[in-house]
């Protein structure tokens, strides 16, 4: 299928009903994947009791199943998007999501621990190609302020498809038994990834004048980079696994890596080369305050499911099914938030954006002050209404953040640019799930298993993230504010 014309994505020259359905097509194929693969951000936690039984697991297996899954899937985002905008998005697409589908089938038969960890592994690298193709496809087929609506439904696919990961997951354990119903967390994806596998070979257009050669692919950049988020993230997931303070020297060397990172970028552009990451994106005030934005959002708002997940099933005995049931009002809250602002992400900017984070620590204090009174079983009832506040708080950030931190990126970077965005999620989902989590294991010991009083410590830790992420929104709108005077 060729690429739309120009007309197809102009808003000054809208497109005909035909190319629109073509590209809406093209658009709802990456969305279904982009769903998939970040369901499996959180699906997982609730299938970990019934992993560790039938596999033997020990904690650090299960630490790696989740976190390497995270891991390997910030890896790839840059080059994976990179790749995408140098050689067109619908090869980078189709092997990402064969691979993807694979991965999921494998896990699903593993018979030991280091079977299903490898899987996951490649699981996430999959993950990594897909998700910045979606995004690139969004900057490609859409123009100016139409880019607010397409972004929306991905911001409603972003928000639901974690939040309601426990519940599907819970739903799918009940089904099939604690045995093995963990496995059917994975193979739920196999029929969905052919069908879409199949449909964007068909429905994704290809880009004609693509620049052939690895040249174009900066191999010397992508290793460099690929170290260095590694080394960077190591530390945070296994913050649990590795005692001690000699993990966090990893730090520094991950940063010195990093830096000749920037370096070697600056050098290879000078010499005629095309860079995996155009540095020059972080001049943008609304790509650098937006990735900073989303790094802060991201890194309190997967926290929250980490440790909710733990104190529901642990801590209060619920079942997998009613933990899943217990956060729905978030992944509810969360999509109507999304659709609403990718509406409205055009008429007020940045201010919808402090306005969601405003909702989302009002939404958490609300979690507090409820647990405080209703501390036991019915906690997941007492959370309902705050919950709901914090998820539509949550869809009015993702959706116009993201709009609004890619709306000046070429679009000839529109995939790096996305995966360079998605790699500081990672990086903060990192940061909230290390940081939060030792608050919450630490107040856990501290109190003699407590679980209520560890929860709401922890929550207090992921409210700070918010508020810093408030703060530099706020400082957006007034720097703006300031600049029109």
């Amino acid at each position: 299928m060729a690429a739309p014309t120009p007309s197809d994505a102009d808003p000054d020259h809208p497109p005909d009903r035909a190319a629109d359905r073509r590209r809406w097509r093209a658009l709802s194929v990456g969305l279904v994947a982009a769903f998939m693969t970040l369901l499996d951000v959180s699906i997982v936690n609730v299938a970990i009791p019934s992993m560790r039984a039938a596999l033997q697991a020990s904690p650090s297996d299960l630490q790696w199943v989740l976190s390497g899954y995270a891991l390997t899937f910030g890896l790839v985002l840059v080059p994976a998007g990179r790749f995408g905008d140098a050689r067109g998005r619908r090869g980078a697409f189709v092997v990402g999501l064969i691979g993807f589908t694979a991965a999921s089938a494998a896990a699903g038969l593993a018979q030991s621990a280091t079977w299903l960890i490898v899987a996951r592994l490649i699981q996430g690298v999959a993950a990594g190609v897909v998700n910045p193709q979606v995004t690139g496809l969004i900057q490609e087929l859409f123009r100016g302020p139409e880019r607010g609506r397409p972004f929306g439904v991905l911001g409603a696919t972003i928000g639901v498809s974690t939040a309601i990961g426990p519940l599907l997951g819970g739903g799918l354990i009940a089904v099939a038994g604690p045995h093995e119903g963990w496995r059917w967390v994975f193979y739920v994806n196999v029929p969905v990834g052919i069908v879409a596998a199949i449909l964007g070979w068909r429905l994704i257009p290809t880009r004609h004048g693509a620049v052939p050669g690895w040249r174009t692919l900066d191999p010397v950049g992508v290793v460099l980079l690929g170290v260095g988020v590694v080394v960077l993230l190591l530390p945070l997931v296994q913050e649990q696994q590795w005692r001690g303070p000699v993990k966090w020297l990893l730090l520094p060397v991950a940063a010195a890596v990093l830096f000749a990172f920037v370096r070697w970028e600056r050098h290879h552009r000078r010499a005629g080369g095309a860079p995996v990451f155009e540095l020059s994106l972080f001049r943008l005030r609304s790509y650098s305050l937006g990735a900073v934005i989303a790094l802060l959002y991201f890194a309190g708002f997967t926290a929250i499911f980490f440790v909710f997940t733990l104190y529901l099933q642990t801590g209060l005995g619920y079942s997998a099914l009613l933990a899943g049931l217990a956060v729905t009002p978030f992944a509810l809250g969360s999509a109507v938030g999304a659709v609403v602002g990718g509406r409205l992400v055009n008429r007020y900017g940045r201010p919808l954006v402090a306005a969601g984070l405003l909702l989302v620590a009002l939404g958490l204090a609300g979690t507090i002050v409820a647990l405080h009174f209703v501390p036991g079983h019915d906690a997941a009832l007492a959370t309902t209404a705050p919950l709901l506040l914090a998820g539509f708080g949550s869809g009015l950030v993702i959706t116009p953040n993201q709009t609004l931190t890619l709306s000046e990126v070429p679009v000839g970077n529109a995939g790096s640019a996305a995966g360079m965005l998605q790699t500081g999620q990672r990086i903060g989902s990192a940061i909230g799930i290390a940081g939060v989590g030792s608050v919450f294991f630490a107040r856990l010991a501290a109190t003699g298993f407590e679980w209520s009083i560890a929860f709401r410590d922890a929550l207090a830790v992921a409210l700070v993230f918010m508020l810093v992420a408030l703060a530099a929104a706020l400082t957006d709108v007034l720097v703006a504010h300031r600049s029109r005077g």
